[in-house]
């Protein structure tokens, strides 16, 4: 199961845990995977400290996911810093989006914020808010891995981390991407099927991973989309992918910071209860179905805005979700794949590492006995 990344990586398996949650990232690492910790959140003052936990927690690397779209609202605005920006696509949002927003969660009877609690609107959204995230990262020498969410990362950060022994890599849900990533001078590519969590295509894992291993050649390339269990990872491998990029499973890990409420809906949901939404982010993202992202479908109701405008209209919806999840559990935002049908218990990370591992080699043990009769 160790492949050429696992070789330029340290690491013991091609296991790529992506996960906003430090203490499941550094579990993954030790496990014998590699954590990749989703930056998006994060300022670079609240990403420095999460790396340095990491630093002391991780005994071997781990990655860090950043977000930095390759067509979004503001782009190309050179020269502002983040607050500017930030005022600047402000001033774009409609008010009516925001009154939508708003009565959506007070029709819920989602509490506000306590008095005085402030957020960022924009977070990681942009290449100016993720220029300075890469500089805490490069300060870090236990992050070896980046990887791009959304398109291939502008040249200078492919540059500034590359310069510095580290891999970069980007996801795709296209031969197109694909070969984008590669004429980039990508590490590697993340290729996931439509059936993942959060922003995805639209062609299922069985057909595209395939077509994009065929098509970027001796690239290392990693499937995601609808892997929860090792009998998958088999079968990504088997393909000739290099390793598995997983997300949506680690959600209902112990180590999770999921608050009750909101794990319990992804352990009752079922394959079917997923929907992709723009109702959040802006871009097609996979997600459980509730009323929010009913909400927004309904022709009478405000359309989504572009990257980053709908996430500026929404990130108050995700605060007031996370701190009152039980009032929030029709309007949450619950970011996760079709695999969330084999979620149906909560396990430690370490025994769910070592259970896709157990169920790795026994596939393959299945396919030797078929192939010698």
């Amino acid at each position: 199961m160790r492949t050429e990344i696992c070789e330029r990586l340290g690491i013991d398996v091609p296991i790529f845990a992506f996960t906003h949650c430090r203490d499941v990232a550094a579990a993954v690492s030790n496990a014998g995977g590699i954590g990749v910790l989703g930056a998006v959140g994060f300022t670079a003052e609240q990403l420095e400290v999460e790396l340095a936990w990491l630093d002391e927690h991780v005994q071997g690397v781990y990655g860090v996911d950043l977000v930095i779209p390759s067509k979004y609202e503001g782009k190309g605005a050179d020269g502002l810093s983040p607050d500017e920006l930030e005022a600047k696509l402000a001033e774009m949002v409609p008010q009516g989006h925001r009154d939508f927003a708003e009565k959506l969660l007070n029709d819920h009877n989602v509490p506000h914020l306590p008095e005085g609690e402030h957020h960022h609107q924009l977070l990681g959204w942009t290449a100016t808010t993720a220029g300075p995230q890469v500089e805490v990262i490069l300060r870090h020498p236990k992050a070896k891995l980046v990887a791009n969410a959304l398109g291939t990362p502008p040249e200078d950060i492919i540059k500034q981390v590359q310069d510095s022994g580290r891999l970069i890599g980007a996801l795709c849900g296209s031969v197109k991407h694909a070969l984008n990533h590669k004429r980039a001078g990508l590490d590697f590519v993340v290729m996931q099927g439509t059936e993942g969590g959060g922003h995805c295509g639209e062609i299922s894992s069985l057909v595209l991973w395939p077509q994009v291993i065929d098509a970027i050649g001796d690239l290392p390339a990693l499937a995601a989309g609808g892997i929860g269990n090792g009998r998958q990872v088999a079968a990504a491998m088997a393909m000739g992918a290099a390793g598995a990029w997983t997300g949506s499973l680690w959600l209902t890990v112990e180590e999770a910071n999921v608050p009750p409420a909101q794990m319990q809906s992804y352990i009752e949901a079922t394959s079917h209860d997923t929907v992709r939404s723009r109702s959040w982010t802006g871009k097609p993202a996979r997600m459980l179905r509730n009323d929010w992202t009913e909400a927004w479908e309904k022709p009478e109701n405000p359309d989504p805005l572009p990257m980053p405008l709908q996430m500026m209209v929404a990130l108050d919806g995700v605060k007031r979700g996370h701190r009152y999840p039980e009032a929030a559990k029709d309007v949450n935002f619950n970011p996760v794949g079709q695999v969330v049908g084999l979620m149906n218990k909560v396990e430690r990370t370490a025994d769910l590492m070592q259970r896709l591992i157990e169920e790795y080699l026994e596939s393959c043990e299945r396919l030797n006995k078929l192939n010698n009769g």
